[in-house]
């Protein structure tokens, strides 16, 4: 159990660290096209990526723009010599960014390069010029991973199937035999209603039983997707046919058309449905933190001090960080004397920072020789927690749990292993 939430912990941060990236990445734009993206997947051969940038090379130098050229030969080469590192790609694969982004104006351009090694296999080569830098396949890595069963059915048909990324496989497809709602001639509508009753309650059972073979078996299954396009759905997910654990499990009942063609409409819900199942998650974090600290356990810290504290004394069991958490450690100091002046600033504060420390004098010498160093507050807790095993839970800003936590909590905080003594 501890192994997997550590796992549902690593993932966290990993799927947070890339989106942060996607973002900045989405936020670049070039001047015409002259921004690469490439993805290489683990089974190419590094000699036939190269092959195609050269021959690409080749093509560029008919570009009759002599700046867009420039721009989009050297982005090639810049390309090419991070391609000389690998003698065969990562196990995931490889992504290159790369290209030159203007930083003020026309004019202002500086070539920049991001190299990425995904956190799963990407299935997909790409190599592509365009204005802006394609994400889409490293964004569908963010989707949420893990297994979901599926159940849909109806009063004649019903299927058990699996989701999986995007992969859907049906395992089991069923028909009810029941009779319709006509009675035989002869038989008086009480019985004949028993009797279809008995038959549905049989059906459901049977339905119940492929599906708890199938889900008991599956180690990752991370929730069950009831759907059909009427009442039966309700009566089956109600009653007493799937087992405890599974009928915990169940995510979402859903109305679908048909339980044939059900799957489709499924799919395009299920986005909703998996970013639901992560709230979820992220709400029964925050909710016990938020019970530590109303319950006066001493169980919980919150605020960077307290939080570092806690850190450094390896008392945390989790750190709960909100994805909007956007402080920097600006660190100004004196080249000349020993002044340092230590500061929690947001990015507008250290862009204005910035700006100021290039004009003042030290305080302390009377000389304008004050620099800013500068670090995420983000990436400085995560670092600690790394160093000290503890969990990291990064926590969206899109629940009312989340929310407490950026607003009330300064959006960071810490779940303790064992009580802070008075003395703390």
């Amino acid at each position: 159990m501890a192994s997997a939430l550590q796992s549902q912990s690593k993932d966290s941060l990993l799927r947070f660290k890339l989106k942060r990236t996607l973002d900045l990445l989405a936020s670049k734009e070039g001047r015409g096209t002259e921004l690469i993206t490439l993805y290489v997947p683990p089974d190419r051969q590094i000699h036939e990526v190269m092959g195609q940038l050269r021959e690409e090379a080749g093509t560029a130098t008919n570009i009759k723009s002599r700046t867009t050229r420039k721009n989009v030969l050297d982005a090639i080469e810049k390309t090419m010599q991070r391609l000389r590192l690998f003698k065969r790609p990562p196990p995931n694969g490889l992504v290159i960014f790369c290209g030159a982004i203007p930083q003020n104006g026309p004019g202002s351009e500086r070539m920049e390069i991001y190299v990425l090694e995904p956190p799963e296999p990407i299935r997909v080569y790409l190599y592509r010029c365009d204005n802006r830098f394609h994400t889409e396949p490293l964004l569908e890595i963010l989707q949420e991973k893990g297994t979901f069963g599926i159940i849909l059915i109806d009063g004649n048909d019903a299927l058990v199937a699996t989701l999986k990324g995007r992969r859907v496989s049906i395992i089991k497809a069923m028909t009810s035999g029941i009779p319709g709602k006509h009675r035989a001639g002869g038989q008086s509508a009480r019985r004949f209603e028993r009797l279809r009753e008995a038959e549905v309650n049989q059906y459901y059972k049977r339905v119940g039983r492929h599906a708890n073979e199938i889900f008991e078996n599956i180690p990752d299954l991370k929730g069950v997707i009831v759907g059909g396009p009427g009442p039966s759905k309700y009566d089956f997910k109600d009653g007493e046919y799937l087992n405890y654990e599974l009928k915990k499990k169940v995510v979402a009942t859903i109305d679908v058309s048909y339980v044939e063609e059900g799957l489709d409409e499924v799919m395009e819900k299920t986005p909703d449905i998996l970013r639901g199942v992560r709230y979820l998650e992220e709400r029964k974090l925050v909710q016990r933190f938020l019970y530590e600290v109303g319950h006066d356990t001493g169980m919980a810290a919150y605020g960077e001090s307290e939080v570092k504290k806690a850190l450094d004394s390896n008392v945390a069991s989790t750190l709960l960080l909100s994805e909007k958490l956007n402080l920097t450690h600006a660190m100004i100091r004196c080249k000349l004397c020993d002044f340092k002046d230590d500061r929690l600033l947001s990015q507008d504060e250290v862009a204005k920072m910035e700006i100021d420390v290039a004009s003042t004098q030290c305080r302390k010498c009377n000389n304008p020789s004050l620099v800013i160093e500068k670090k995420d507050l983000l990436d400085e807790l995560v670092e600690i927690a790394e160093e000290k095993g503890v969990d990291i839970e990064v926590i969206s800003a899109e629940t009312e749990e989340g929310q407490q936590l950026l607003k009330g909590f300064g959006g960071m905080a810490a779940i303790l292993r064992y009580a802070k003594s008075g003395s703390d």
